[in-house]
């Protein structure tokens, strides 16, 4: 009496469709999937474990503490230039990196930048595939971001997104604004640090660097042509030089009253909370409760707008703080020194 079942056909399929039959939208499926995989397999023999020993003190007996943690990176030239974070090997005793064909190898930092998140390490190797860098600017919202890392020490994990926003700020752990951040949805946790995020086209378009805990879905990587310009400075120099002034600052409110006397184009500015001895802030004659609202001409209407306009070029050069003393407009002459962070 079975048998009439076997032969009518596939039970609940009304259609009469043979049960192998593919669905409408599998060949979307495996577009996105070999998207996917074409990418990851392009990136993933250049993505790098990084372990890293820091001192953190003394015990009792005096021995030196010693502090493990990682994150991930990726080699960028083939002759051993591998981008990551700062926050990955800042003031790092030893840097171990292990690559997807099982080879490990020591590496020395070639410099870092805090304000950025960004570093570059070396190691002497040969035989190493190197990533192709893409264009950050070219980005559209939606496009496909596919991340590649450590994520709490699993080796060469894939996560896949999208692009969720563009041009976003992150304030990074030295305390300054990283602009032009990218957002995304491709799963990203401890360990991802340091990593690509990659199109779907197999190029670097950023390096990942922060979630923000508790918030599901919303992770962010710096995007690859600020990486570009940091990782050529810090090559060149060991460093990213700025400029800075020597105050103690934050943001407030300016009285409307004062905004519209002045014509003053913002209605914040940086209110000054102290100088440090022998500072360019302190030979400009900057006092505390003075509220700068102009450098050079250029409104500054909170602390991180300073820090955006205090570059390289600045350093040594005159120029000009707009100052509110009260309700007294004035021209302090500075000359910014170079940044000692």
């Amino acid at each position: 009496m079975f048998e009439q079942y076997l032969s009518a056909g596939p039970l609940g399929n009304e259609t009469g469709l043979p049960i192998d039959q593919p669905h409408a939208d599998s060949s979307l499926l495996d577009a996105y999937s070999n998207a996917v995989v074409s990418a990851a397999e392009k990136v993933s023999p250049s993505v790098a474990k990084i372990e890293v020993t820091q001192t953190a003190g003394r015990a009792r007996n005096g021995e030196p503490r010693e502090r493990h943690g990682g994150g991930s990176g990726f080699v960028f030239t083939p002759d051993g230039l591998v981008l990551t974070n700062s926050h990955v090997v800042h003031d790092a005793s030893r840097i171990e990196l292990s690559l997807p064909d099982g080879r490990r190898f020591p590496a020395h930092l070639i410099g870092d930048d805090p304000a950025t998140d960004l570093a570059v390490v070396r190691i002497d190797a040969p035989n190493l595939s190197a990533v192709t860098l893409g264009d950050s600017q070219s980005l559209r919202v939606g496009q496909l971001a596919i991340a590649i890392g450590n994520p709490y020490g699993f080796q060469y994990t894939v996560t896949a997104g999208v692009v969720s926003a563009l041009g976003r700020s992150l304030r990074s752990y030295s305390g300054r604004m990283i602009d032009d951040v990218i957002q995304t949805d491709a799963s990203l946790n401890p360990g991802n640090s340091g990593g690509p995020l990659v199109s779907s086209a197999g190029r670097v378009i950023g390096v990942n660097t922060a979630t923000i805990m508790g918030a599901q879905g919303l992770c962010f990587a710096i995007g690859i042509n600020t990486a570009k310009f940091v990782a050529s400075k810090l090559l060149q120099q060991g460093r990213i030089r700025r400029a800075y002034i020597g105050v103690e600052a934050q943001t407030v409110p300016l009285h409307r009253r004062i905004v519209r006397f002045y014509d003053l184009p913002r209605e914040t500015g940086v209110i000054v909370l102290a100088s440090e001895n022998g500072s360019p802030a302190q030979k400009a004659g900057l006092r505390e409760g003075d509220v700068i609202v102009a450098f050079r001409g250029q409104a500054v209407a909170g602390v991180d707008d300073l820090h955006r306009l205090l570059t390289e070029a600045e350093v040594g050069m005159r120029s000009f703080l707009t100052v509110l003393r009260g309700t007294e407009r004035l021209e302090l002459q500075v000359i910014p020194a170079e940044s000692r962070e």
